[in-house]
């Protein structure tokens, strides 16, 4: 069926090409929207205490924030196009409710950004200190409300919610904004992310601070960069730790087989057991070769079943189970993805049948159609795929990508407790193995977030827009070789920017701070 549709080659090449365009936009993302609210911070601490080691730490991690915000913006822009240019069927399914946030974004969110960035960066001396202070914080302000829009929209995908199947337009309308703003899926991903991204900054002004360190310059203004960042990133990541929790519910309730997958859990049950390192494997006694059997993992028992319904005894599906229909723990039934797909072909036939009715003015056809349409609908995307184990995202990847991120996020924590620890004693530099791990911990904080990226969306697969459209049927029809161009030619763009972007970070971290005339040189 999805042969009929379209290629293999221009569907994978146009996965490819957005997640190329997304993984490089979210590498200048994070630190947007973390650094924005230091550096609201250190310049509310210079405005209150007029002391100038405050106003130049603003104005240095000022410099690197711009060069980022520019970039990020550029790639972003792109990401937006690629969804009328490669994807015109989801943006026809779905644009009435995907594109509602997005105006908001752009009209509102971005606007008050960029409008205030624009003073913030060149307005020093020419507006007041109060007034270059309040736009400090509406860029923090903006780009966390941009943050907020986007994440809605993308949460609606995961789980949505808020709108009603219009039949003659062949398109999700939106009936309920509010439903779709204040879903739990949306406050859970927009909190998870924003805390998420603060640590990455926090990571990111340890690091070079401590890299002033360990070259021996900048003293006082490395130390108190890192008192500020560590306490902040440790509340974030705290905040991260609670808020993936929540997020791990939530995915447990809507999204049962990216959790399984997060698992490698073939066979769920009562007490599910959490797998805290193992190897997925392949094993040809499984039914499909996208199950993955997991070897010597090491497992803390009934701690799945703890995080997703907060019941050490709860039912966890597994990936089986989901396939051959299972009851939750609230008693719903859900039935075996091979009647979903007769479901979802139930639908797809009564929507011809409807549209036929309408041409022909056949009442009773109409009415029989819309029926059959509603009562299948829910299950709607599942006819267009050619199998039941088509449901199953990629397992080795979500299963690594899941465990890199948690793993990295402890030793964020610990690069917290002891960045204060021994920054605040003045003891920082004495410790060569902490101004190192500090410095290693911002490509590990990068690597943390694009795991976590790939969990959430990857994990979802097939579904563009879950269990209503798979990736395959939201495609643009067009030639396969127009997409591989374009992606190489993106490809080149956006390697080319991020070589230009750590260049010039590299030279203004190099050029360093203007120290103040009573800077402390040497730490006791």
């Amino acid at each position: 069926m999805i042969a009929e549709l379209t290629t293999t080659s221009l569907v994978e090449w146009s996965r490819w090409q957005f997640a190329m365009t997304a993984i490089y936009h979210y590498m200048f993302v994070p630190l947007t929207l973390g650094l924005s609210f230091l550096l609201a911070i250190m310049e509310t601490m210079w405005v209150r205490t007029g002391k100038e080691e405050w106003l130049h730490a603003t104005k240095f991690w000022m410099k690197l924030f711009a060069v980022n915000f520019a970039i990020g913006i550029a790639t972003g822009l792109i990401l937006e196009f690629q969804f009328g240019s490669n994807w015109s069927n989801y943006s026809w399914f779905v644009g009435d409710i995907f594109g509602a946030p997005l105006a908001i974004e752009g009209l509102f969110a971005f606007f008050l950004e960029a409008t205030f960035f624009a003073v913030m960066f060149f307005g020093w001396n020419k507006v007041s200190r109060s007034f270059h202070l309040t736009s400090t914080w509406m860029v923090f302000l903006g780009s966390n409300i941009s943050a907020l829009w986007i994440l809605v929209a993308n949460a609606w995908m995961q789980n949505p919610v808020g709108m009603e199947f219009n039949p003659l337009t062949a398109r999700n309308e939106m009936d309920d904004f509010w439903a779709v703003l204040f879903s739990p899926t949306a406050m859970n991903k927009f909190f998870h992310t924003i805390t998420s991204a603060y640590t990455l900054s926090a990571c990111f002004v340890i690091g070079v601070s401590a890299w002033f360190i360990l070259k021996k310059r900048h003293f006082e203004f490395a130390r108190k960069s890192i008192l500020l960042a560590s306490v902040f990133g440790f509340l974030s990541i705290i905040a991260t730790i609670f808020t993936g929790d929540t997020s791990a519910q939530d995915v447990t309730r809507t999204q049962p087989m990216k959790l399984a997958a997060m698992e490698g859990l073939n066979e769920g049950g009562k007490g599910a057991s959490f797998t805290l390192i193992g190897f997925p494997t392949e094993d040809p006694a499984l039914p499909s070769s996208r199950m993955r059997t997991i070897k010597y993992g090491i497992t803390i028992p009934k701690l799945l079943s703890f995080l997703g319904y907060h019941d050490f005894n709860a039912y966890v599906p597994g990936i089986q189970n989901i396939i051959d229909g299972y009851t939750s723990n609230d008693g719903t039934i859900y039935p075996s993805l091979s009647q979903r797909m007769a479901n979802g072909r139930n639908a797809i036939e009564a929507l011809k049948n409807y549209k036929l009715a309408i041409e022909t003015k056949n009442d009773t056809l109409v009415q029989q159609a819309l029926t059959t349409l509603q009562q299948n609908y829910p299950d709607f995307g599942y006819g267009y795929l050619n199998s039941p184990y088509d449901a199953i995202p990629p397992v080795s990847l979500v299963f690594y990508s899941f465990r890199i991120m948690v793993g990295l996020g402890m030793l964020f924590v610990l690069l917290f407790i002891l960045s204060w620890w021994y920054a605040k004693k003045r003891k920082f530099n004495k410790f060569r193995f902490i101004p190192y791990l500090a410095i290693l911990c911002v490509p590990f904080a990068y690597i943390a977030s694009q795991c976590g990226w790939i969990v959430a969306e990857v994990g979802r697969q097939p579904w563009v827009v879950q269990n209503l459209m798979p990736t395959n049927v939201a495609i643009t029809r067009i030639a396969s070789g127009w997409v591989i161009t374009t992606f190489w030619m993106f490809a080149i763009l956006f390697t080319l920017l991020l070589i230009a972007e750590i260049g010039i970070m590299f030279t203004q971290i190099r050029k360093g701070v203007k120290e103040p005339i009573n800077e402390i040189k040497t730490q006791d």
